[in-house]
């Protein structure tokens, strides 16, 4: 049965909460375009200090504009906008605080913090990078320029600002990855799982519906002939029908269980992955139809039980497991019993299980190895 992975080649992206909050808190920190607003104010009888007035209210409708998208399009997550989009908005921000200052004087530079700010947000990191060292240098350079004295704490500020939002980023983007690998490894193992389920389903189907297809095409030609003798042989295949279509209807309903009870051919199925696991060479049945319904779970544990030991305890190359109407085996090559040893809690519970149905464990070591033997002819 073939399965498709998810493929991994493709980038993949995942909805990272950026916060609701975030564009509202970008919002308080409007406060530091106040002084720009009241220079304006004080200014509102001309035309300076009216066009202050405009320039700075849509400065700071395009910043929060910006945090809205950002926010929206999760471009502090794990993507940028288009290069054309922000080009577009950041040379807008740009022109307006060129135009604050131009009209303002020094008191609108308090602008160039979120001009800096807006790079981080709309650029990779090395070209944000860029824009936030000119920005220092503007800031520094325009005010030995216009004689307007220290620029030193506009400067940090724009350093300290712009670094804040580098850290904020990363730590998103961090998120974002963590999100995506969960994403991923919760995908994987859920097509482990379906591909274990698929196996081991046919596991226990396949022959079991084989021989009944078998079966039932002999019935029928027995049924066909009219010789007595063949009804009766047609009688007794009928019954090994009706065992073994209640056997395979009660394995695959503990399957779909989800392995809560134990079966015989989930065990062996169970047990071709565990020594495969191990690097043990292993050697097991190909059906268990043979085995009475009776004896069925008491195979399937001790299957579980044996291939257990092997895999923990026995430092084996090979082993092999058995399995016919009276007895099931599990035999390795492995360190074998230690000595005075009569087994742990398993093989006592094993022997419990056995009792309850009239049969018996018998363990006997090997040169080299461990026999595991369980059945009504278990000697």
């Amino acid at each position: 049965m073939s399965r498709t992975l998810p493929d991994m080649s493709t980038p993949r992206t995942v909805a990272v909460p950026t916060g609701r909050y975030g564009p509202w808190f970008a919002l308080i920190w409007l406060f530091f375009l106040g002084d720009p607003l009241l220079a304006a104010w004080a200014r509102r009888d001309g035309a300076a200090g009216v066009g202050g007035l405009v320039v700075t209210v849509l400065f700071a409708s395009l910043y929060m504009l910006i945090w809205w998208q950002a926010r929206r399009e999760r471009w502090m997550a794990d993507r940028t906008p288009p290069p054309a989009q922000a080009l577009g908005l950041f040379v807008g921000l740009v022109a307006l605080c060129a135009a604050d200052v131009a009209l303002l004087g020094e008191v609108g530079m308090a602008c160039v913090v979120y001009v800096a700010i807006s790079g981080v947000l709309l650029f990779r990191p090395v070209v944000a990078a860029v824009l936030v060292v000119g920005a220092v240098v503007g800031s520094l350079g325009l005010g030995a320029l216009e004689d307007w004295g220290s620029q030193a704490g506009l400067a940090f500020a724009v350093l300290a600002g712009s670094v804040a939002i580098f850290g904020v980023r990363a730590l998103i983007s961090r998120n974002a990855q963590l999100l995506i690998a969960e994403a991923e490894n919760a995908e994987l193992a859920v097509e482990n799982e379906r591909t274990r389920f698929a196996r081991d389903l046919h596991d226990i189907l396949g022959h079991s519906l084989t021989v009944i297809t078998v079966k039932a095409e002999l019935a029928r030609r027995l049924l066909e002939s009219g010789d007595p003798a063949d009804r009766l042989r047609a009688q007794a295949e009928v019954g090994d029908l009706e065992r073994l279509g209640r056997d395979a209807l009660a394995d695959v309903r503990r399957a779909v269980e989800g392995y809560r009870e134990i079966t015989l051919p989930g065990e062996i199925a169970r047990a071709r992955t565990a020594l495969a696991a191990a690097d043990v060479e292993a050697s097991l049945p190909g059906t268990v139809d043979d085995v009475p319904s009776d004896l069925r779970d008491l195979f399937a544990w001790t299957v579980r039980e044996g291939v257990t030991n092997v895999v923990r305890h026995a430092a084996a190359r090979r082993c092999t497991v058995t399995v016919d109407a009276r007895a099931v085996e599990v035999r390795d090559d492995g360190r074998g019993l230690d000595e005075g040893s009569a087994g742990g809690h398993g093989l006592a519970g094993l022997r419990e299980r056995a009792a309850a149905v009239g049969a018996t464990v018998v363990v006997r070591s090997l040169e080299p190895g461990l026999s595991l033997r369980v059945g009504r002819d278990a000697s």
